[in-house]
């Protein structure tokens, strides 16, 4: 998935874009069992109120669901998001004043950065350079990935065939996961009601246990990267084909993904900078702010399909990655016009990141 588009489809195929948004919002192995609970529940309604459209091919497999929250504003009818509402985060609900145990936050709106290519690839190259300088401690057997952060999102609610522009409030979200991968767990009221959070070990509810790949990696996986740029672009292009709004879009938000809620070894961590600066449309904004407030320089890519800028920001004189958001740039028409210029679909802030000896332990 890449599902970071916010296109409104046209009939026939609103059942595929929703798996494909969907999908990345699954535990690794777990998508394939609920896109066919999903799908059986859409279409038994869709045959209750109108014809079924013809079926729409199946989407490429998508990210793994604990490192992305989803990011785009999603419209559907009010009886499918009810069906979708078990397995999607951020869709449409049926009014209340919460979603899934997080408050009903304001939109969320910013003064759009002005972007270059100028001084993109040494800003690049300085990230990558302070990335090799940092400590990244290795993360052994029976030890997990902590990362904790801080996230909040605007998307169109539907009720009553009426759809307005809503907000999620910041919150906190806490992701552990072991080195091999196979032992996890997420607390995320945006994701589960449940305070205590909610497993993402394997096997999953169908008893299969996926091996990792880069929209959905282990750190032992990430351990085995070429850090060659040039040959880890080419393993990016290839494994993401078909993902997503573009090949070159796919590519960032991969890169955007391993930075956010992963671990990547040092040597991996510096070269997916250099990786980065190979990828066209690649621009600098100098003024983002993360999900706390805290303001650095980005490294932007704007997604030409949905209008959408998506930004990771870094702290101007550490480089040190503070968080990321998803920002409207170009104005939509239809229901989406609601999502004017300016409007955060999606913001993040690292707020710690450590190796931890068991789930639910902090550092």
């Amino acid at each position: 998935m890449n599902a970071n588009t916010s296109r409104q489809s046209p009939a026939g195929e609103e059942d595929s874009t929703l798996l494909s948004r969907t999908a990345r919002d699954l535990p690794p192995g777990r998508h394939q069992f609920h896109k066919e609970r999903l799908m059986a529940q859409i279409h038994q309604e869709q045959r209750t109120t109108a014809p079924v459209p013809a079926p729409a091919p199946a989407p490429a497999p998508a990210r793994a669901w604990w490192l992305r929250l989803p990011r785009p504003a999603v419209t559907l009818p009010v009886t499918a998001a009810v069906v979708a509402a078990s397995v999607v985060a951020a869709v449409v609900t049926s009014g209340g004043d919460r979603d899934r145990g997080v408050a009903t936050g304001p939109v969320l709106t910013t003064p759009i950065g002005a972007a270059s290519t100028k001084g993109v690839p040494q800003l690049l190259d300085r990230i990558s350079l302070a990335a090799a300088d940092a400590s990244h401690p290795e993360v052994g057997p029976g030890q997990f990935v902590y990362v904790e952060s801080r996230t909040a999102g605007t998307f169109l609610k539907t009720v009553d065939d009426r759809t307005t522009l809503a907000g999620h409030a910041l919150h906190r979200r806490q992701v552990w996961r072991s080195a091999d991968g196979t032992e996890g767990w997420l607390i995320d009221p945006a994701v589960n009601d449940d305070a205590e959070g909610e497993t993402l070990s394997l096997p999953d509810e169908r008893g299969d246990t996926p091996e990792a790949y880069l929209n959905g990696p282990s750190y032992d996986y990430l351990s085995r990267l070429t850090t060659d740029p040039d040959a880890l672009l080419a393993k990016i292009y290839k494994e993401t084909e078909g993902h997503g709004n573009s090949p070159d879009q796919e590519a960032f938000t991969t890169i955007g993904d391993l930075l956010g809620e992963s671990y990547p070894p040092a040597e991996l961590y510096s070269a997916l900078f250099r990786t980065a600066a190979r990828i066209p449309g690649v621009v600098v904004v100098q003024d983002a702010v993360d999900a706390v407030g805290r303001s650095g320089v980005a490294v932007a890519r704007l997604d030409e399909t949905s209008g959408q800028r998506e930004e990771w920001i870094f702290d101007r004189k550490t480089y040190v990655f503070l968080g990321e958001r998803t920002v409207q740039v170009e104005k939509r028409s239809g229901e989406e016009a609601l999502i004017k210029p300016g409007t955060v679909t999606f913001t993040s802030a690292v707020i710690e990141r450590a190796v931890v000896d068991a789930i639910k332990q902090t550092p």
